[in-house]
């Protein structure tokens, strides 16, 4: 009598002991992996991997990126889970398995991945601190994805000195342009720059056309939804004291809609 009194006085202040074994983890975050980033030794930056469900086209500008991969468990159940990047959230898509990869472009100092479940909690979290000097810190990055995998969306940025960047110009004379020109999914695309020119900046978003196991195509009836929601997001001054970001959510509702996002000045 005495022993199974002093067992259940034990699971009750202790209460972890009497749990069942720990079940799978809901989605995991293979890399980046957390704490101190030196790029290059953790980040694999230079790996040409392939993400889901198409290899991002690499035009020669897209540097420092970083990939993001891991895995989602049920991943059938989770249709509407989220990659949040530094507070910039992306519908997340995976493989049968519910494995993921997607790239980004990362500045200085201290970064965070999390993954969201469709409910809207967190499943898993990564923070890192990247400190490498020669990743300088961005002024100006707007983030562009969108929710609809077989589309092909473009960021396509006008900045003060009359430059147009967009997939077939992604580095802008002075530095600074198209990080990431993503094809695979719903995105990213990324315009940065550490150093903005003053003046007024122009943000469109162009529903391009579609991508399938045949290419290209423009085929309305490939398109899953009848509107594409794309998100665009404004960070300006990252990960420093003076940070602020705006995002705005644009319907896309047939190929070739272009849409003037914001205009704004720097």
């Amino acid at each position: 009598m005495k022993t199974r009194l002093l067992v259940l006085l034990c699971l009750a202040a202790f209460p972890a002991l009497a749990a069942t074994p720990s079940a799978e983890p809901a989605a995991t975050i293979d890399t980046p992996r957390g704490g101190w980033n030196y790029s290059g030794l953790t980040d694999h930056a230079g790996d040409t991997r392939v993400a889901y469900p198409t290899p991002p086209i690499n035009r020669g500008a897209q540097r420092n990126r970083t990939l993001i991969q891991g895995h989602i468990r049920d991943a059938g159940k989770q249709r509407g889970a989220m990659l949040v990047v530094n507070g910039n959230p992306m519908v997340l898509n995976t493989d049968p398995e519910g494995r993921y990869e997607r790239h980004y472009a990362f500045g200085s100092g201290s970064n965070n991945v999390e993954i969201k479940t469709a409910d809207g909690k967190s499943a898993k979290r990564v923070q890192f601190y990247e400190a490498n000097p020669s990743r300088l810190t961005p002024q100006l990055r707007i983030v562009c994805s969108w929710d609809a995998p077989e589309a092909e969306v473009d960021l396509h940025v006008i900045t003060p000195d009359g430059q147009h960047a967009f997939f077939a110009h992604p580095v802008l004379d002075g530095g600074g342009g198209l990080d990431v020109d993503s094809v695979d999914g719903p995105g990213p695309e990324m315009f940065t720059t550490v150093a903005p020119h003053h003046g007024a900046y122009h943000v469109f978003v162009n529903y391009w056309g579609n991508y399938g196991p045949g290419g290209y195509n423009f085929d309305e009836s490939q398109r899953r939804k009848p509107i594409i929601t794309t998100r665009v997001t404004l960070v300006f001054y990252e990960n420093t004291p003076k940070e602020k970001r705006e995002s705005f959510v644009i319907p896309l509702r047939k190929i070739g809609d272009l849409t003037l996002v914001k205009s704004f000045l720097f």
